[in-house]
């Protein structure tokens, strides 16, 4: 097992998710690596949630603790050892940190961008409102969930499970290297969406054929109430 690299809290984690065609994917799969599938059908999710309490290699970085994170993902798997590892690929995250991008793309070669951004988190006697947004183009853009208020265990065997419960992340360096790196985190608690707004473009950010998809309403939305997670040193496959 490698040594820890990264440590922090994952909170809010709210997830909007759209069945693609495979063949939309194939050129951002990582050597080694295929598709993921949640009973036949090929997911990309919009994702954006906080980190908290972060620190890289044991240490706090100052003024690089707390800050939003939203990112867009495919699902794939790697077979080792005789079983199958089930992982994330991002095709884009946006965090308003630039030296969080800087050690991200140049350590562990991801897709970093830097963005203006915020968050609003409100409760009341019986539901959450939890918005993040990003601004591009001159335009404000953003994903926004009404929750209700309380948490339900994840189910066996559930699409929230299959989105959840990824634990590795998949890099495409070239045509033949693969950077692989280890997430830790328990079963998260769900809770369910009252209501949803999603407003952005993708086109210039995610490319014509993810716009297309991403115009359409999102077969489901959910958010993860989220828990300490740890981030493993990478290597190259």
């Amino acid at each position: 097992m490698q040594s820890k690299f990264l440590t922090a809290e994952w909170r809010n984690l709210v997830m909007a998710n759209y069945v693609v065609p495979p063949s939309i994917l194939q050129p951002f799969l990582p050597n080694g690596t295929e598709l993921d599938y949640w009973e036949g059908k090929c997911y990309i999710s919009l994702v954006g949630f906080m980190f908290l309490n972060t620190k890289v290699l044991g240490l706090p970085i100052p003024f690089h603790q707390n800050f939003e994170e939203v990112n867009l993902r495919f699902y794939v798997r790697y077979f080792e050892d005789g079983e199958w590892k089930r992982g994330v690929v991002f095709l884009k995250e946006i965090v308003p940190k630039s030296a969080i991008t800087f050690v991200a793309n140049n350590l562990y070669g991801e897709h970093y961008v830097t963005l203006p951004m915020f968050h609003q988190w409100q409760d009341s006697d019986n539901t959450k409102t939890v918005k993040y947004a990003w601004k591009t183009e001159d335009k404000w853009q953003s994903i926004k969930v009404e929750t209700e208020k309380e948490p339900s265990p994840l189910l066996e065997n559930s699409e929230a499970e299959f989105i959840t419960q990824h634990y590795w992340g998949y890099t495409k360096i070239n045509d033949k290297r693969t950077s692989e790196y280890q997430v830790e985190h328990p079963s998260w608690r769900i809770l369910n969406v009252k209501d949803y707004s999603i407003d952005y473009t993708a086109k210039n950010f995610y490319g014509a054929p993810f716009d297309d998809i991403m115009r359409t309403n999102p077969v489901s939305v959910f958010m993860a109430e989220g828990s300490e997670i740890i981030v493993r040193k990478g290597i190259s496959l």
